[in-house]
């Protein structure tokens, strides 16, 4: 288990977040949603280890995640960035590599990750090719395969669907949501609504640094709560798994 507890955050001189708690369970897919500065990046960054909290812990398999040499906390944690960069121009197939540094296996046992992590995003066509000459979208695919190459026991991702067009957003979510049923712990932070409602089995709403609202995507994104944290009045449309969201 994944477990915040009581965590205050402050960036700069701004608190972004205040005694927040929730744990997390492996084997299920998390969405993170709230309007723009409620502190979901910052508690996603907590989360992963990047960020120490002012107050309160990080718990992973109920120890302080903090007392994780890196390494340790690199093969249990991947983590995708919101803006990403990748320091040296090298090709797909290389970047993706990157994700086995934590085992030391690129070059043996861990080429079949490799492999396998590639085909599953559909980046063979890209495999030889410098991140430099990237779209915005197959830089991402790319990014994140490094992250699921890792085959870490978590997941952390901010916004790993933005730069994508729609077939490959779902067929990411696909894949995350097939990690999630081999017993990985995904967290996501998420803006578009109808996919949280869609994708994920719990989602937690943040509004001004607190938890707003957590628990099945029917529930935490309400109609009520929708109003309430967002301000929008929308309702839902569709079956459930083919929701979408309508303003009034």
């Amino acid at each position: 288990m994944l477990e915040a507890r009581d965590i205050a955050v402050t960036l700069g001189h701004h608190p972004a977040l205040h005694g927040l708690s929730v744990a997390l369970e492996p084997g299920t897919v998390t969405a993170i949603c709230g309007p723009n500065g409620a502190g979901k990046s910052t508690l996603l960054s907590t989360l992963a280890g990047l960020l120490r909290p002012d107050s309160g812990q990080v718990l992973l398999d109920g120890g302080a995640l903090s007392g994780l040499v890196p390494r340790v906390r690199a093969k249990a944690i991947g983590y995708l960035p919101q803006s990403a960069e990748v320091a040296w121009d090298v090709s797909v197939d290389s970047l993706v590599a990157l994700g086995r540094l934590p085992h030391g296996d690129a070059a043996g046992a861990g080429a079949a990750a490799i492999e396998a992590t590639i085909a599953a995003l559909d980046l063979q066509p890209l495999a030889q090719r410098p991140v430099s000459q990237l779209s915005g979208g197959e830089k991402a695919r790319a990014l994140l395969a490094r992250v699921l190459a890792g085959q870490p026991r978590w997941i952390l991702a901010d916004e790993p669907l933005a730069a994508l067009d729609l077939a490959h957003q779902l067929a990411l979510l696909a894949r995350l949501g097939e990690a999630a049923q081999r017993g990985a712990g995904v967290v996501l932070v998420l803006h578009d609504l109808a996919l949280a409602m869609n994708h994920a089995d719990r989602v937690l709403v943040l509004e001004q640094g607190r938890l707003a609202a957590d628990g099945p995507p029917q529930e935490a994104l309400s109609e009520a709560v929708i109003a309430r944290v967002w301000g929008v009045a929308a309702r839902w449309l569709g079956e459930p798994g083919a929701r979408a969201l309508a303003t009034r």
